[in-house]
C-alpha cells in the first residue's frame, strides 16, 4: 500500500507538468462541448481526436484523451438541465430532476449540485483505483455472461420494485422499450426482428435517436401545448447560488456515497455509466424520505444519477489497465490508443511501464479538479441561456437535435425516426407512462440478451446456470427480492392494518 504512494506521488511529479496542466484544460473544454452536443458522445469524440496525439508521447496523449472523457462527463448534465435534452446516454436520469429545478429558476442550483456531484463520484472512484486495483482486479475476472446478466436484471427489477410509479405501468414502459431493442438483425441467428421489410431498420433504433426524440422533442411539444412561451426564465446567478448549494450538499452525503458505491461497482463488472445512474436514481427515489417530490425538482434526484455516472464512467478505466478488458465504450477507444503507442494493458502495465500507469492516476485527481473548477466557472454563461425566450430557442434546440440525429449514422431517416420518437414520448408523458424504464430497456436491451443467450449456450438451455455460483446467486437474489418488494410492502401494510385495531 505504502509503495502505490510513492508510485503516485512520482505520478504527480509527471502529470504536473506545465504542458500536461494545459492539455487537460483544453480536454476538459473540448469535452464540453461534445457533452452538449446530443449524437456525438464522449466515445465518438476521443476516437475522433485520438489521431491528433500519436504525435505526443503516450502520458500526454492519455492525459488529453482522458480529460476530453471528463469534460464529456461533465457536459452531458447542461443540456440535461437546461433543456431536458440528455447530452449523453448517462444524463437521461439527471433529467428527471434537473429540468424542473431549471423550470422553477434554479437552474444555476441544480448545475452545481450536478458538476460538485460529478466530482465526487469522480475522486472516489479516482481513490479506488488508487488502493484497491489488484484486489478489484481479480474480482472482475469472475464476472462471466451469467454475472453480466444478473448485474442487468438487477437494475430492471430495482426499477420495477424501488420506483414510486404504478409497477404496471413501469412493465408495460419497460416492454416498449425491450420490443424496440429487439428490432433488427438478430446477430446469434442472422434473423431479421420486427423490421416490416424496411432496409433502414435492419441496424435497429439507435439509443440517442429515441433518447433526443423522447427527451427533446417531446419535451418542445409539450411546451408548445401548454402556450409556448415567449418569455424567457429568470436565470441571475453568481457566486451565492455556488456556495450555497455547497453549503446544502452535505445533508445528502447518504445519497452521494450510495451513488458512488453503486457507480464503483457498475464501472468495474462492466456495466456502465448509464445503468448506474439509472439505478443510483431508482434507489435515492425509494429510500429518501421527500421520495414522493422526486420528478418535481429535488436536488437529491441530480445528485444521486450525476455522482453514480461518474464514478461508473471513472472506475471503467481500472478493468482496461489491469486487465486489458475495457469497461466502456471510451474506455475500449482508450485500449486501441495504448495498443497503438506500444503499451499493453493488464496487469504487467503496472509493473513495465510503471511511469505511465501512476502519471495517468495522477493526472485524474488533478484532471478532475481543473473539471470542477472551468465548469463551475461557467455555470452563469450555461444558465444564462435560460434568458433567451423559448420561442427562439426552440428551433434552434429542434435544429440541434435534427443535426444530432442526423450525425449518428449520416442518415435522414434517423431525423425522421427521431421526431416519431418525439410524439411516443408525448403521448407518453400525457398518459402518465414513465419514460425512465423504456430508456432503460432500450439501453440495455440487447446487451441483457446477449448475456443471456451466452449463459443458456453455455449451460446447454438449463437456467440453474443464474444460480451456479454465490455471487451470481447473490446478484439474482437482491434482484428478485427488488422486483417483488411493492408485493411484500404491500403484505407488509396490511398485516399491520389488521393486527392495528387489536
Amino acid at each position: 500500500m505504502f509503495e502505490n504512494f510513492v508510485n503516485l506521488w512520482h505520478g504527480f511529479g509527471i502529470a504536473a507538468d506545465p504542458f500536461n496542466i494545459l492539455l487537460m484544460a483544453v480536454g476538459i473544454l473540448l469535452g464540453v462541448i461534445i457533452g452538449v452536443l446530443p449524437g456525438l458522445g464522449g466515445a465518438n469524440g476521443v476516437a475522433i481526436l485520438l489521431p491528433l496525439t500519436f504525435s505526443m508521447s503516450p502520458t500526454s496523449a492519455i492525459i488529453l484523451l482522458t480529460c476530453i472523457y471528463w469534460g464529456a462527463l461533465f457536459g452531458g448534465a447542461i443540456t440535461s438541465v437546461l433543456f431536458n435534452i440528455p447530452g449523453e446516454p448517462w444524463s437521461v436520469a439527471t433529467t428527471f430532476d434537473g429540468h424542473p429545478m431549471a423550470r422553477s429558476g434554479r437552474a444555476g442550483e441544480a448545475l452545481t449540485a450536478a458538476f460538485t456531484s460529478s466530482f465526487v463520484g469522480a475522486f472516489v472512484a479516482i481513490v479506488m483505483i488508487t488502493m484497491i486495483a489488484p484486489l478489484v482486479a481479480q474480482f472482475a475476472l469472475r464476472f462471466g455472461p451469467a454475472e453480466k446478466f444478473a448485474v442487468y436484471f438487477l437494475a430492471f427489477a430495482s426499477f420495477v420494485g424501488m420506483s414510486k410509479e404504478p409497477p404496471a405501468k413501469t412493465v408495460v414502459s419497460m416492454m416498449i422499450g425491450f420490443a424496440l431493442a429487439a428490432v433488427g438483425l438478430d446477430m446469434v441467428t442472422g434473423q431479421l426482428r420486427l423490421t416490416f421489410g424496411s432496409e433502414e431498420l435492419l441496424n435497429g433504433f439507435d439509443f440517442l435517436i429515441a433518447v433526443i426524440g423522447l427527451f427533446g422533442i417531446g419535451e418542445i411539444l409539450l411546451t408548445m401545448e401548454e402556450g409556448l412561451e415567449f418569455r424567457g426564465k429568470a436565470a441571475k446567478i453568481d457566486a451565492k447560488v455556488v456556495w450555497h448549494t455547497w453549503k446544502t450538499l452535505p445533508k445528502y452525503w447518504a445519497t452521494s456515497l450510495r451513488s458512488c458505491v453503486i457507480g464503483c461497482w457498475m464501472g468495474i463488472t462492466p456495466a456502465g455509466a448509464t445503468p448506474a445512474s439509472f439505478m443510483a436514481y431508482g434507489v435515492a427515489k425509494r429510500v429518501s424520505k421527500t421520495g414522493k417530490n422526486f420528478g418535481n425538482g429535488e436536488i437529491e434526484g441530480v445528485i444521486a444519477p450525476e455522482t453514480a455516472a461518474h464514478a461508473a464512467g471513472t472506475s471503467a478505466m481500472l478493468p482496461m489497465l489491469a486487465l486489458g478488458v475495457p469497461g466502456s465504450p471510451t474506455a475500449a477507444v482508450l485500449l486501441g490508443g495504448l495498443l497503438i503507442w506500444g503499451l499493453q494493458p493488464g496487469p504487467m502495465l503496472f509493473v513495465e511501464q510503471s511511469e505511465f500507469v501512476w502519471g495517468l492516476i495522477a493526472s485524474m485527481y488533478l484532471g478532475n479538479i481543473v473539471g470542477l473548477i472551468l465548469v463551475l466557472t461557467t455555470v452563469p454563461l450555461f444558465a444564462s441561456i435560460l434568458r433567451i425566450p423559448f420561442s427562439i430557442i426552440a428551433p434552434v434546440i429542434l435544429v440541434i437535435c435534427a443535426i444530432g440525429a442526423y450525425t449518428v449514422n449520416n442518415n435522414v431517416f434517423d431525423v425522421v425516426m427521431m421526431l416519431v420518437f418525439g410524439v411516443i414520448g408525448y403521448v407518453l408523458k400525457k398518459t402518465n407512462y414513465p419514460l425512465a424504464p423504456l430508456v432503460l430497456a432500450i439501453v440495455l436491451g440487447d446487451s441483457a440478451e446477449e448475456a443471456f443467450r451466452q449463459s443458456l449456450l453455455g449451460s446447454a438451455g438449463s437456467l440453474s446456470v443464474f444460480w451456479s455460483t454465490p455471487l451470481v446467486a447473490t446478484i439474482m437474489g437482491i434482484g428478485l427480492l427488488a422486483g417483488v418488494w411493492p408485493l411484500i410492502s404491500n403484505l407488509i401494510s396490511r398485516v399491520r392494518g389488521v393486527a392495528q385495531p387489536a
